[in-house]
């Protein structure tokens, strides 16, 4: 029998397993922008004009991240899964129960 993973919100780093950084530099933008037209019910901005709640670009400890609520599988199930597929297909590291507000320490690029 086939265990189903659970649902649950997570963080993708931009590291490879090996602790290299994912490239492009721009991939957590581009990741959200496909995501930006996944959004609750009676969102008024329009899908181009801004990211969606679900899935939103940050940093977490001056690494770039992807932030995923869990409620996007309630929105849509196979968005859920291509953006854990994404991380999976290019071997990121993955902090699994986390939260963006929990992981997404400052939205503004780390200090140089």
């Amino acid at each position: 029998m086939t265990e189903v993973a659970p649902v649950r919100s997570f963080v993708i780093l931009g590291l490879t397993g090996a602790g290299r950084p994912f490239r492009p530099g721009d991939w957590a933008e581009r990741l959200c922008g496909v995501m930006a037209g996944f959004r609750p019910g009676g969102s008024t901005l329009a899908p181009h004009l801004g990211y969606s709640p679900y899935v939103m670009p940050g940093w977490h400890d001056g690494v770039k991240c992807v932030s995923v609520d869990a409620r996007l599988y309630e929105l849509e199930p196979l968005a859920y899964r291509f953006v854990a597929g994404f991380a999976s297909d290019n071997a990121l590291q993955v902090l699994w129960g986390q939260h963006a507000r929990d992981a997404d320490r400052s939205r503004s690029a780390p200090r140089l």
